[in-house]
């Protein structure tokens, strides 16, 4: 399917794969790695995209949450990231702000702003959006997905050059997207040894991302000690395989909490904490 420097602290660890300067890859992973290398694994094309389940029964997204995440990248506080759940008639709206902080917002700044609308009976994204300022780099974007047309719509425009792009692009069916899909896996049944499938859609691409359910553990973060469920998200293919791993630790609970998320990646290790869950 959200996921401290930000959200899109996953995102960027992702361009490992173009042609850049090691120090300038590090700098924008930094900020932009775990809702998004988190979710997204993988950037990879021609793969069967199974459908996405829908919440189990006694699930059911938050009326109003606000959870507020720490990074820290190495040992080094890196960012904060807070994301906000709130039910709008039949939608769910997630958004998700990120930001870096201290001695690495000054080597690399980034901004990012993320949102969600979610169907909450099914699950399905109707359309998310995307505000990231990282260093010179600035975008917006706003991907909808039209399922009466079977069809992703995506509208992408550079603020500092100008120039816009409007792809479209088929879609199987009800799917996901990157900041929704790590909480969208607290909707599933979370059994150790039983892993399952999200098919999660960023831009134009289409990426079936399987959740393994690996085991029980308890982790310790300012809010207290939790017992959780560690869950691993992998991918068949892309720039992420064969460069490290990613967990997300959920509460055991009937909440499945998301209140660690970690990438540990070539260039170093982001971690991110929960430090705040508030109903408002």
């Amino acid at each position: 399917m959200v996921v401290g420097n930000p959200v899109r602290v996953l995102r960027a660890a992702i361009v490992t794969n173009q042609k850049e300067p090691s120090h300038t890859v590090k700098k924008r992973t930094t900020v932009t790695t775990i809702l998004c290398a988190l979710a997204l694994a993988a950037v990879a094309h021609g793969q069967q995209v199974p459908p996405l389940a829908p919440p189990r029964a006694a699930f059911s997204f938050p009326q109003k949450q606000t959870l507020t995440y720490s990074v820290d990248w190495r040992v080094f506080p890196a960012g904060t990231a807070v994301i906000h759940f709130e039910a709008v008639g039949d939608q769910e709206r997630i958004t998700a702000n990120a930001e870096t902080t201290g001695a690495i917002n000054l080597l690399f700044h980034v901004s990012d702003h993320f949102q969600a609308s979610v169907d909450r009976t099914k699950g399905c994204t109707e359309e998310f959006d995307k505000q990231t300022a990282e260093g010179r780099r600035q975008v917006n974007s706003t991907l909808k997905l039209d399922y009466g047309q079977s069809k992703s719509i995506l509208d992408e425009k550079n603020m500092v050059t100008g120039v816009s792009k409007h792809v479209e692009s088929p879609i199987p069916g009800c799917m996901t997207d990157l900041l929704t899909g790590v909480y969208y896996a607290s909707s599933q049944p979370l059994e150790v040894g039983h892993d399952f499938v999200i098919p999660l859609v960023d831009a134009m691409h289409r990426v079936p991302v399987t959740m393994k359910v690996e085991g029980r553990e308890e982790v310790k973060t300012s809010l207290g000690i939790f017992k959780t469920i560690r869950v691993q998200p992998t991918a068949a293919a892309g720039v992420v395989k064969n460069r490290g791993n990613i967990w997300i630790w959920y509460t055991d609970d009937d909440r499945h909490l998301a209140v660690q998320m970690r990438a540990r990646l070539f260039w170093g290790t982001i971690t991110f904490r929960l430090t705040g869950n508030d109903s408002k």
